[in-house]
Formats: structure tokens, sequence, C-alpha cells
């Protein structure tokens, strides 16, 4: 492989194609369902999809299959195959993914910026959808195409676009069951909806947090009454509420207080830990904008990396029941509800912890109130197997050729559900998850910007992956070895 050569093809189709592409994509408000209850309706998805669907035709890759596949009431799927460079693969493949639906338009923007209003400034491009994850489907075809221009053999690729990760990817399992006997059993999974801790160097992602949340609801009256006449005899619902809480989280430190909640931190883990608060210093903090005088959690660096990665924690995302400021009047208000959003260490069983947080919230509800938790995320979070010696090579060459620094592992706070579904049904598959979500790139908030060097670097380095990936397999390296290590990797963490 001449990798400078292949720099410069990743950055021409980056420059001339995908860029424009993105710019058009940001425009497309394609809320993911959750956000959207009437998209079908709204057809912004079905213009995303053919925007992407358009693009990937027109790409001159031989034997492309482009596809869109809807099942009968659920989200589109866009389905693309690429038939391997020769016969020496038999029917291994690599399986790519990504996603094209986004989170809602959020406050905060800056003036000269919004969610559906692409500006580029810079090596940045501003709007909603384009680092997390619309450069997927464009960077999955970039690398295969990479290959092909310098005539380099490469596997079958497969690349599965969703359109409901940001809901919690529910039409995805249906989706890979459908497609099954055309998806084959990948030995090799990459992903493309990560972070990364800086952007000079290849970052992989070794395990994701689960996540269970939905609306926890106080009722105490029938209708809001004078705050004067029932403050002292009739319960505050905002007290009540406040109260229910701190049977999860200690509200002077942040810790989830249940200990069925939290899990024992593998070794390794540990370790990776440590690594990345050595490399990014202060920066695991600074990459987020703090106020002036603000402090993290806690002083120590390791530890802030474990409690984003390997510890559950409680963030309250929406509330109801409070009228604006400028309309509150003296009322003691009938109800309080919240949006709960607990993230799970990622060996916890998802659907217990679920249960888990049913049973504290409803339980002996205080002064006899009306507590109801309704239920929208249960999931689980996702482990990676035990890595196989010739992908680790890979990604530490990719690493250096296309940055000139070596290539760095941690967790990751977020939650892709996609990853433990695989994890489920491919068990002898390889995992290379990455992404371009650094440092500021503030994805689902306001401001989100995809950083345009690291989407091109990313995309060499699944380039250089994906060629090493056919010598594996040429050489019997990607089948076996990969089913034990991750059999172990289960039976000493515990990972679902």
């Amino acid at each position: 492989m001449d990798s400078a050569r292949l720099d410069q093809f990743v950055d021409g189709l980056w420059d001339e194609q995908i860029v424009p592409q993105l710019v058009d994509y940001i425009r497309i408000p394609n809320k993911s369902p959750m956000f959207d209850t009437d998209w079908v309706k709204h057809g912004y998805m079905d213009q995303a999809v053919r925007l992407m669907e358009s693009w990937a035709r027109a790409q001159p890759i031989e034997g492309l299959q482009v596809e869109v596949v809807q099942l009968e009431g659920r989200t589109p799927l866009i389905y693309l195959e690429i038939p391997a460079s020769g016969a020496e693969t038999g029917e291994d493949c690599v399986l790519l993914y990504g996603h094209l639906d986004k989170q809602p338009e959020m406050t905060g923007w800056d003036d000269d910026l919004g969610p559906w209003t692409p500006v580029i400034k810079g090596d940045k491009l501003y709007g909603r959808g384009g680092a997390d994850d619309g450069y997927a489907i464009f960077g999955s075809l970039a690398a295969v195409m990479a290959l092909q221009a310098q005539g380099l053999p490469h596997a079958r690729c497969v690349v599965l676009i969703e359109a409901c990760e940001e809901s919690g990817s529910y039409d995805l399992p249906a989706y890979v069951d459908h497609l099954a006997e055309r998806i084959g059993k990948p030995s090799l999974v990459v992903c493309l909806d990560s972070g990364c801790g800086n952007y000079e160097q290849l970052w992989c992602t070794t395990s994701l947090r689960g996540l269970a949340g939905g609306n926890l609801t106080v009722k105490v009256l029938s209708e809001g009454v004078h705050s004067g006449d029932a403050s002292g005899v009739v319960p505050s619902s905002f007290r009540l509420l406040r109260q229910l809480l701190s049977r999860l989280e200690d509200e002077d430190t942040g810790r989830i207080v249940i200990e069925d909640l939290h899990v024992e931190i593998p070794a390794e883990r540990l370790e990776q830990a440590a690594k990345v608060a050595e490399v990014l210093g202060d920066e695991v903090f600074t990459k987020f904008p703090f106020l002036p005088g603000m402090s993290p959690m806690n002083p120590e660096r390791t530890e802030l990396v474990l409690n984003r990665t390997w510890r559950p924690a409680l963030s309250v995302t929406g509330v109801d029941g409070m009228p604006p400021l400028a309309s509150a009047g003296n009322v003691l208000r009938p109800h309080t509800a919240v949006k709960l959003s607990l993230r799970l260490p990622p060996t916890l069983d998802g659907k217990r912890a679920g249960e888990i947080l049913k049973e504290v919230l409803l339980r002996d509800p205080p002064n006899g109130a009306k507590v109801e938790l309704t239920l929208e995320k249960s999931s689980s979070g996702w482990n990676a197997p035990a890595q196989a010696p010739w992908l680790s090579a890979a990604i530490e060459a990719a690493s250096q050729a296309t940055f000139g620094k070596p290539a760095m592992y941690m967790g990751e706070g977020g939650s892709i559900p996609f990853m433990g579904m695989l994890g489920e049904k491919f068990p002898g598959a390889q995992f290379m998850i990455t992404g371009v979500l650094g440092p500021h790139s503030n994805a689902h908030g306001p401001n989100e910007f995809l950083h345009i060097p690291m989407g091109k670097r990313v995309t060499a380095c699944v380039s250089h992956v994906i060629h090493a990936h056919h010598a594996a397999s040429v050489a019997g390296l990607t089948t076996g070895v990969a089913a034990a290590a991750s059999t172990q990797e289960r039976g000493e963490h515990g990972c679902c």
C-alpha cells in the first residue's frame, strides 16, 4: 500500500464530494422517531435516505449493490454490499455500520450557527448530524474505494445505515434478522459512530455504557392552588421528586448509591483508563464548556475517565409541569415530571437495571403521592471481546501511517445498542469501533461540529484495517481465534 497515495485519494474525495454531501445532509431535519413522532408524514427521513442512496449509486465501485430496505411499520435501512476483490477470502466479510437519524435541535447555538444550518469554519463543519453520524456511509465507501484505486484486495464488505439509532435502535434487530443470509457471518465489524480523545491519533472504543431511562412523574393535586394557602399543608411535588431521586443518587457527590447498579471494573480497563488520563491530561474535562470557576466531579483524571465509562451516572434531561419563569405565578403546582437518563456500566444487564430503577422509585411513595415511571429505554452496554493480534497490529499500523502516533483505546460514556446485539449474533467477530466525536464537537448539543481532517484520517485508517483484514482472512487468522477470545472475555468479565 502506498499510504501517501491513499491519503491523497481520501482527501480529494472528502473535499470534492463528501463535504458537499454532508452540507446538504445537515440541512435536513431528519430527527429520530423518538423526537418526531410524525416522521413519516414530514418526509425528512426519506429525504436523507434519498440523498445518501443517490450518492452511493453514483460511485464507481464494481458490483456495488445499493438497496433501501423498509419493513412494514419500521424506519428505513440502507443496505450496501461490495463483492470481494477475489475468491480467496471465501464467505468472510467486513460489516460497516452507521446511522442517519439525528438528535433534536437543542437550544444555545451561536448566533451564526444552527442545527439545520451547515457552516464551515476552518476545519470544522457545524450542524446537527454531520459527525453523528452522517459521515459514516461516505467514509465507509471511501475506505473501500481508496483500496480499489490502488488495486488492493479486500474481502466482501456490507454496509448498514439505520434510521433509529438515536431512539435506541429498536428496528435494527428486525433488519439484521431479515437480512441475515445476505449479511453472512462477518469476522470484522467496523462502527463509525463513536468518539475520540483528541484529533491527533486513532481512538478505538473498548466499551460502551448501557442506558435505562424514562419519565418520572410525581402528582399531588388534581389542579394547581394558591401557594400561600397550600404551602406547609400540601407537599411540594418538586420536593417529593427530589426525595425520590436521592434514593438513587448522592446529591453531594453524584455517586449512584444503589450498589446493584455498579460492577467490578476489569483490570485491563483500569489500565487503559490510566493511560488515557496520562495522554489527555486536563483535556479529560476541559473538552467540556465549563463556566469560569466550575470544577469537575473529581480532581483525579483517571477517576473521571472511569466515571464516564464504567460507572453509573444519572442525568435529568427534561422537565415538565413547570411554567416558564415569565409566567410562573404564586401557585403550588399539581405535578412535576422529569426525564431520567441513567447511564449503566457496560457489563450490567439493561433489563435488570430498568427493574431496579422501577423498584427503587415506585416503592413507598412519600406522603402517598401518585408516582409514575414510564421506562423508554432499558438497554445493556457492551464490552469488547479480547482483540486478536492481527487486528491490534493493523490498528496500530493504521494510526502510525495516518497520524504518525500510536493508537489509543478507551471506553465511551454513550450507548450504541447495535454493538451489544452484534456481539450476541456474531460471537466470533472482532470489532473496530471508532469515530470523530472529539473535544468540543458537542454531539447532541448546540454548536455540534464535524472535524473534517479527523473524518479524512479515520476513513484512511479504516481503509488500512480492511486491507489488513484481507491478509488475515487469507491466512486463516479471522476465524476460530476471535470466537475463542470472545468466549474467554465474556467468561472473565461477564460481557453480555
